[in-house]
C-alpha cells in the first residue's frame, strides 16, 4: 500500500501531522520520537508509513526511520496491542530503550508508558523476546555507524536530495561521523558536486 511519503509539512498537532504530497494532504499519526525530529512547518519531510484499514476508518502512521516502522509492526502482531498502544509504546521509549527493556525483562520500564499495565507489559516482554534482533529494530543489531549513516541519508532526503545523491554523500563521509557533523559535511559535498 502506502509505504513512504515525501512532501511538505503543513501542520503539527501532536501526535498528528498533515503532509502535503503534490497537492494531496495526508493526515498521519506519528510517535513522539518522530514528532520531535520533524523539520519546521513548510519544510520537506520524508516518512516511512504504515496504512491500517478498519471497518470504520483508514489510518496512516508515519515514522522517521524504517526501524521504527518495523518495531511498530512487530508490536501490532501482539494480541491486545492496537495501533494506538503501539504508537504510545514508541512514544514512551526509544527503540534502544525498548530493546533493552525486552532484553532485561524490565516490566517496570514498560508500565511507565500510558496505557501499558502490568499484564500488558508482561505480554510485551514475552512476545517481543528475540524479535528486535531478528528485525533489526534493536540496538544489538544496528551499529552506531550504520544508524548514523541511515539518519544522515534520511535528513538529506528530507532536505530535498534524491536517494542517489543522499546515498552518495553518506558513503563519502568517515564512518565515525556523528549525525549532525555528517549532515554538515554531506551538504558541503553536495554543494560542490
Amino acid at each position: 500500500m502506502i509505504g513512504r511519503l515525501s512532501g511538505i509539512l503543513l501542520e503539527k498537532n501532536p501526535p498528528q501531522i498533515l503532509l502535503d504530497v503534490q497537492g494531496v494532504g495526508y493526515e498521519l499519526d506519528v510517535p513522539m520520537s518522530t514528532f520531535y525530529n520533524l523539520p519546521a512547518l513548510h519544510e520537506k519531510v520524508v516518512l516511512h508509513t504504515h496504512f491500517v484499514v478498519r471497518e470504520d476508518a483508514q489510518l496512516l502512521y508515519g515514522f522517521a526511520t524504517g526501524e521504527e516502522r518495523i518495531a511498530f509492526r512487530q508490536l501490532l502482531k501482539i494480541s491486545g496491542v492496537g495501533p494506538k498502544l503501539a504508537l504510545s509504546v514508541l512514544s514512551g521509549l526509544s527503540l534502544g530503550d525498548l530493546s533493552l527493556a525486552v532484553a532485561n525483562k524490565d516490566a517496570g520500564r514498560l508500565t511507565k508508558i500510558p496505557g501499558v499495565g502490568k499484564k500488558t507489559a508482561e505480554r510485551l516482554l514475552l512476545e517481543l523476546q528475540g524479535k528486535f534482533t531478528a528485525t533489526g529494530a534493536g540496538t544489538s543489531s544496528v551499529t552506531p555507524a550504520a544508524s548514523s549513516a541511515s539518519d544522515i541519508v534520511n535528513a538529506l532526503q528530507a532536505l530535498g536530495y534524491n536517494d542517489k545523491e543522499a546515498d552518495w554523500a553518506a558513503r563519502q563521509l568517515p564512518k565515525e561521523a556523528n549525525v549532525s557533523d555528517g549532515i554538515r559535511q554531506a551538504l558541503k559535498l553536495l554543494s560542490k558536486a
